[in-house]
């Protein structure tokens, strides 16, 4: 049995000393301190913040169209047997989806090869693909482009592409 006072690197604790007190940050940022704005960002936020209210809540849905961010779709539950009645709901919902088709899928068929870069640019204008992930998909055809859209964006989606020189079908 061996106390710690007979270690050779051990320094007895002064009774009478206070416990050290360190200083917090207001908050945690796990990226560290970041640099200024540049002048360029503050003459912007100042445009913003002179804006009236209206106006202002205009600019969120802008910037998201502008930067092509995608659109977060709602999931459905519908069929999650939520209910007691499971197997009465499920073949009512298939009777309604024969009924009438909501979701629809535009496929390239083919392409003139001379007009491969078109086709690959108005695919990324409805895609959100990068140009590399565009060509890869074009030269994949016939290839489903988007899927579950309404009928009036698959027809526009279909002229463009016929516009510059491709074949495109719309599928159920």
């Amino acid at each position: 049995f061996q106390s710690r006072s007979f270690q050779p690197d051990f320094v007895p604790r002064d009774p009478n000393a206070k416990p050290k007190r360190y200083k917090y940050p207001a908050f945690y940022d796990p990226y560290g301190p970041r640099p200024p704005p540049s002048d360029k960002i503050i003459q912007l936020a100042e445009k913003i913040a002179a804006l009236p209210t209206a106006e202002r809540n205009q600019i969120g849905p802008a910037l998201n169209e502008r930067t092509r961010h995608p659109r977060m779709q709602q999931i459905s539950v519908e069929g999650i047997g939520m209910s007691s009645q499971g197997g009465t709901a499920g073949a009512t919902k298939t009777e309604e989806k024969k009924a009438e088709k909501t979701a629809f899928d535009v496929k390239l068929e083919k392409f003139d090869t001379a007009a491969k870069i078109k086709i690959i640019k108005e695919v990324r204008t409805f895609t959100s693909l990068g140009l590399k992930e565009a060509k890869e998909l074009v030269e994949k055809a016939p290839v489903v482009l988007k899927q579950g859209i309404t009928k009036e964006e698959a027809n526009g989606i279909i002229e463009k592409l016929k516009a510059v020189g491709g074949t495109a079908v719309m599928e159920r």
